[in-house]
């Protein structure tokens, strides 16, 4: 059984609260990007001549020699197996399920570059989760599986419902939200620097949300630039200030709304058809 899981952007990032145990609380839309609506642009530069990417590409099929094992192709992938979240997935539900899940070879094949704030490793988690579900009959409910993916991080709920949400707290509550891009191309530039999660965080001095993304459906697209930012690009910019010139090239070829996501490095545009 195949399975693609795709990458998702943030419209809006607004950090709202430092919290007690260390994290942050934020409001954000996480909206999920899949083909053939977007395209990716591996380098920095022109923001023309952009190249197709394709979801990764997860499968599962019994193990030719009955021991499950993780196998990875594509794009490096940083650090041990088990702690790719593929392998922390099948072994959540082995914990439950026990025999009812049985060896498998796995086969990730990562087309998403990881560290981009798109969300990656936290979708093939999530739809490991989902494929496992389906392969082996576990009928477990929407619920419970997002409580699952919770448990491998706090973006990975979306990736189970995988519609637009308003998410807060860590991003883990959610709620549906309107925004509708099915009549605009995505592009995403994404030029392989390193942005750290926690220096992002540590620099950033939260706030009130300046506009209520959950009334994003309500303002028009042309608008949003006027509204809506993402409150990791005045620290990342200054760190990276190649991610600043980016977002102004897709904005001096034609994008409606250019923003980073997450906390970077990866920059889209939001281009009319």
């Amino acid at each position: 059984m195949i399975c693609f899981p795709n990458c998702k952007i943030n419209l809006g990032l607004f950090v709202t609260h430092r919290r007690e145990d260390g994290y942050h609380d934020i409001e954000t839309v996480f909206y999920p990007v899949e083909p053939p609506r977007h395209s990716l642009q591996q380098a920095a530069g022109a923001a023309d001549g952009y190249t197709t990417v394709l979801n990764d590409v997860l499968e599962i099929v019994p193990a030719a020699n009955g021991i499950t094992t993780l196998h990875l192709s594509g794009l490096a992938v940083d650090g041990e197996v088990t702690s790719n979240l593929v392998w922390k997935a099948y072994n959540l539900l082995v914990q439950d399920y026990g025999s009812r899940i049985p060896p498998l070879d796995i086969y990730l094949h990562k087309a998403t570059p990881m560290g981009a704030g798109l969300g990656g490793g936290s979708a093939d988690g999530a739809y490991m989760l989902r494929l496992l579900n389906d392969y082996c009959g576990l009928n477990i409910g929407k619920e419970k599986l997002i409580a699952y993916a919770l448990l491998l991080g706090s973006d990975c709920p979306f990736f189970i419902v995988n519609t637009p949400q308003f998410a807060t707290g860590r991003g883990e509550q959610m709620t549906p939200v309107a925004a509708d891009l099915s009549g605009y191309d995505i592009r995403i530039v994404c030029p392989g620097i390193h942005v750290s999660t926690r220096d992002a965080f540590a620099a950033i001095t939260p706030r009130t949300a300046p506009f209520d993304l959950r009334n994003i459906a309500s303002l028009p697209v042309s608008e949003w630039k006027d509204h809506i930012t993402n409150d990791f690009e005045t620290t990342v910019f200054k760190i990276h200030p190649e991610l600043e010139r980016i977002k102004q090239q897709l904005y001096d070829a034609g994008a409606v709304y250019a923003s980073m996501t997450g906390t970077g490095s990866a920059v889209y545009g939001i281009f009319p058809r």
